[in-house]
């Protein structure tokens, strides 16, 4: 798997930097004068510093704004970066700052040297978030990037932000890793092997094989798979560490593997993308992840139902009438609206055996939501104004964006169905909130629920300010924030 930048905090060390190799990075507030940790380095670089300081214009740069001075004299390095941030910088904007010394740093090190910063960690998270690359399926690997070293007070307080952060990072390139990697690739089997392999982290995974879904009962999550020659899994993650007198947060992943739509098969352009609608499972994992490596004092479980949707001979037909696991019985009228199929199985099953205080399910579910919303936002659906709400605001304190949707009676009578308890589908209009209509179907009246459409923001086609295109990890953020907030422990 991917791995994020290492990042090193150390004291001011002002006299090393004349024989830094790589590149620097001094941070300066443009509206402000030259600060201590900044004048050494400017006396070495015969007042280039200062100069840039007082020149037209600097001062009104913005916040996460970087000017290059290369080949500095008096220096080693190749290249002086200043880098433009307040000292009480918001956290965003820190991370701005980050990303843009990810796109200008090269292979060689890199030694940021900054006075006391309220957001340092931001920063280095920005820079480890940024410089994320995916090679695993190229034969010329890229060159690894050289060693980041923070010059910054109080050092030992700023490592320990830095492991947060990190881990932060790690989470979303496992999210970030699962959802570019190729469906030959990243089969059910293979999707289920890696998330096996958190159990070296200390977080609890059970397999659920098809002979132990047939007996649950998810007729639902199986006939989306029955035309795949990939078995058909579900993956439960437990995550603890001492709080399980709680009961669990539970978030459910839709890990469709890869998605031709199945019989209803959809048009060959494009397709190639479908590899990303696992969008949602990746999402889970990169969060269980996350919440291991840093030990949150929390009880979260993450279930992801692992399938694929192909047309065969034994692939389900428009018209078939399935079970699902609560016992509804569901008309399907188009099998490429199979995500909601595994979902609701997959939540009903979570209900039932963890009673959760909570409930979120994220999905690459509908294109609907990308005609309404866009790339910008993934739709948030709820039940319960105050798990929404605290998702909302822990979303937008990340910078992730989502924005609520509605949901009413009118929307769900488009799900009646004439021989069955409900159809799949209700039609073109307001897709999206048909489909979260669907799933409200399966959720307990006791159980605050969110649904997150992500179709839009899973995977992308043009760089974001912490990713490259491709995939975004988008969510591991805000959904850690929302267990930092909300369900930890002391």
């Amino acid at each position: 798997m991917t791995d994020p930048l290492r990042i090193s905090a150390q004291d001011h060390d002002l006299d090393s930097l004349s024989t830094a190799t790589g590149r620097i990075a001094v941070v300066l507030d443009p509206t402000a004068a030259l600060p201590a940790h900044a004048r050494r380095l400017n006396r070495t670089m015969r007042g280039a510093l200062k100069r840039l300081l007082d020149s037209d214009g600097f001062a009104e740069r913005k916040a996460g704004e970087l000017v290059s001075l290369a080949w500095p004299a008096g220096l080693e390095a190749e290249a002086v970066d200043v880098l433009c941030l307040p000292r009480r910088a918001a956290a965003a904007e820190a991370r701005k700052a980050g990303a843009a010394l990810a796109k200008q740093a090269g292979k060689g090190g890199l030694t940021i040297v900054t006075g006391p910063l309220k957001n340092l960690s931001d920063m280095a998270l920005g820079l480890m978030m940024r410089a994320y690359e995916y090679d695993a399926q190229r034969t010329e690997k890229s060159d690894p990037r050289g060693d980041v070293v923070l010059m910054c007070p109080n050092a030992e307080t700023v490592t320990s932000a830095l492991d947060t952060a990190r881990a932060v990072a790690q989470g979303t390139f496992f999210t970030r890793d699962l959802v570019n990697a190729p469906a030959n690739v990243l089969t059910t089997s293979e999707f289920a092997a890696q998330l096996t392999a958190l159990a070296d982290l200390g977080v609890e995974v059970e397999v659920l094989e098809e002979d132990r879904l047939e007996e649950l009962g998810m007729g639902c999550l199986l006939a989306v798979g029955q035309g795949s020659a990939s078995p058909s899994k579900v993956v439960v993650m437990q995550w603890k560490n001492g709080a399980d007198d709680e009961a669990p947060l539970a978030l459910i992943g839709k890990g469709v593997v890869f998605d031709t739509g199945g019989i209803s098969l959809k048009p060959a352009g494009g397709m190639e993308d479908m590899t990303m609608d696992m969008g949602g499972a990746g999402v889970v994992s990169g969060v269980m992840k996350t919440l291991a490596l840093r030990k949150a004092k929390a009880n979260v479980v993450g279930l992801v139902g692992l399938v694929e949707n192909m047309p065969s001979s034994t692939a389900m037909r428009p018209g078939d009438v399935v079970t699902s696991m609560k016992g509804d019985t569901v008309e399907v009228i188009n099998t490429d609206a199979e995500g909601r199929l595994v979902l609701c199985d997959v939540m009903w099953y979570a209900q039932d055996r963890f009673a959760p205080r909570g409930m979120i399910d994220l999905a690459t579910l509908t294109g609907a939501i990308i005609i309404g919303l866009g790339h910008e936002n993934a739709g948030v659906f709820s039940n319960d104004d105050t798990l929404c709400n605290a998702f909302l605001k822990a979303a937008e304190a990340e910078g992730e964006g989502a924005w609520r949707m509605p949901l009413g009676q009118a929307y769900d009578d488009q799900l009646k169905s004439r021989i069955a308890d409900m159809k799949n589908v209700g039609g073109r209009p307001a897709g999206s909130i048909t489909a979260a209509q669907y799933l409200k179907r399966f959720v307990k009246e006791e159980t605050p629920w969110i649904h997150l459409d992500i179709a839009g923001v899973a995977s992308v086609k043009s760089d974001t300010m912490l990713a490259p295109k491709g995939a975004t990890g988008w969510g591991v953020m805000a959904l850690d924030r929302l267990v930092r907030d909300s369900f930890e422990t002391e």
